[in-house]
């Protein structure tokens, strides 16, 4: 067997390395077309404000100084050195992005690039500016419409965000500190994200470079069509940290659609409270898994009030699509019809039922009756916590009705701290039963199977919540 030569040798495994190459350079996109097709239907936004002083302080929540107030002459003095501070205007701007949706000049943005501006100017991708007019603006999902007088615009073309898949590309094109139609691209990192600020819209996370000034521009899919509006980014120093979140299209362009026809946006409502699933509460709920949308409190006059549902029952799916987490639930119930039926699979005392409920439209606030006055009453218990029957102060604080739960007191046992019971809670059910008073709460405990876990229903000033406490033997 002859052996190669070194140029032979050399040769070959140039070529092996080039053609080992070519399938990892053919897996990488190339966005060159989708940008220059979709660059012109992108547009930068500027907004100005005027303010003056007074309204400045409005804005922060720094109160007025009263005209009798010993201050408001010191005041007044420095004031009429400096001049009238409180009514010369301040000029307040900022920046964002947008899109073309229709080509008679409607653009589809965020709702905090434009809130408040007095004046909205649109620069186009051929440096031609435009003065926008606000169509309307939810707050809620950050979406805003606006409208310039123009025709035959480029528009962008929209796609559908339930299409997306974890790890697929997307790209951005935007005005990240003015620098205007700069692009970016990345990957999909996960669908469904639920925000502290915002329950009912199921967020797109990506890891695209977005920075102020991004806001409001389009998301991308590889076919050129726009699948989420971006909008927000997680970050410690105010710049791109490897977190972005856009709002899905479908729920973009239905409030669009809203605000163009109605000026307003409704929203679907079942008046519940809930919390997702843990391992432990699924085990006291006896499920083979965690799963679905565990309710911790019913809103009086509420849709799901009506409809018989309960604190303690877990919403396994919605109109037939199965909730594997609770923050699944808000995004389905705000996207449905009002007035409409809705059909809920739900897990009570160990069997599934079905629950039908009209659907309402979800009020501006969620409030709560107030109650009257019980008399304290303390009881100590084999699960080392302390309670007292709530007086009228603490029903007025939590916003329960009168003969509803216990105040804890102290907590001594070791499995109640271990479970996450602390002093101040109000604990509202204990094992699927409902607490009434310290007195029936110390029967429960006595019923309680040692060595199992239970579900435990507090109520904290920040909202309801269930534990999983396991009772310790006798």
């Amino acid at each position: 067997m002859k052996s190669l030569t070194p140029p032979l040798m050399q040769w070959t495994v140039l070529v092996l390395v080039a053609l080992l190459s070519i399938p990892a350079q053919a897996q990488l996109p190339d966005f060159t077309d989708l940008t220059t097709e979709n660059a012109p239907s992108v547009v930068n936004i500027s907004t100005h404000q005027q303010q003056n002083i007074r309204q400045q302080m409005r804005r922060f929540n720094i109160p007025e100084i009263p005209d009798d107030n010993p201050f408001g002459e010191l005041l007044k003095r420095f004031l009429d050195e400096h001049g009238n501070l409180q009514e010369d205007e301040v000029e307040k701007q900022s920046l964002g992005s947008g899109f073309i949706i229709s080509p008679n000049g409607y653009i589809l943005t965020n709702n905090h690039v434009v809130a408040e501006a007095d004046e909205i100017i649109v620069r186009m991708h051929n440096r031609r500016e435009y003065v926008a007019r606000l169509i309307g603006t939810d707050e809620r999902s950050d979406v805003a419409l606006i409208k310039i007088e123009a025709t035959d615009l480029p528009i962008v073309k929209i796609g559908s965000s339930k299409e997306l898949k974890v790890g697929g590309w997307v790209l951005a094109i935007g005005s990240p500190f003015g620098f205007d139609h700069s692009v970016t691209a990345g990957i999909v990192s996960a669908k469904g994200r639920s925000l502290p600020s915002e329950n009912y819209v199921p967020f797109i996370q990506t890891d695209v470079a977005i920075n102020p000034g991004n806001s409001g521009g389009p998301l991308f899919n590889l076919k050129g069509e726009v699948v989420g509006v971006n909008s927000q980014i997680y970050s410690r120093s105010g710049g791109f940290m490897g977190l972005s979140f856009a709002i899905p299209i479908d729920v973009a362009m239905n409030v669009a659609d809203q605000l163009k026809t109605r000026g307003r946006v409704s929203r679907g409502w079942l008046g519940v409270l809930i919390q997702d699933v843990t391992g432990e509460l699924a085990e006291s709920f006896h499920m083979s898994r965690p799963r679905g949308a565990l309710i911790a409190r019913v809103l009086p006059d509420s849709p799901s009030s009506q409809a018989d549902l309960q604190v303690g029952d877990v919403i396994l799916k919605y109109n037939g699509t199965e909730l594997r987490s609770s923050s699944e639930l808000p995004p389905l119930v705000g996207s449905s019809r009002v007035d409409r039926p809705a059909r809920l699979e739900v897990l009570r005392g160990g069997k599934n039922i079905i629950v039908m409920v009209n659907i309402g439209e979800l009020p501006p606030e969620e409030g709560a009756q107030l109650a009257q006055q019980v008399k304290p009453q303390v009881v100590k218990n084999r699960l080392g916590v302390t309670v007292s029957d709530l007086t009228e102060e603490h029903l007025s604080q939590f916003a329960l009705p009168a003969g509803q739960g216990v105040m804890v007191d102290s907590v001594t046992g070791n499995e109640a701290r271990e479970a996450g019971v602390r002093e101040g809670d109000v604990i509202m059910m204990l094992n699927n039963n409902n607490v009434e008073n310290a007195k029936q709460f110390g029967q429960l405990i006595k019923r309680l199977p040692g060595g199992k876990t239970v579900a435990l229903l507090v109520h904290r000033t920040s909202g309801p919540m269930f534990l999983a406490l396991r009772v310790p033997e006798e």
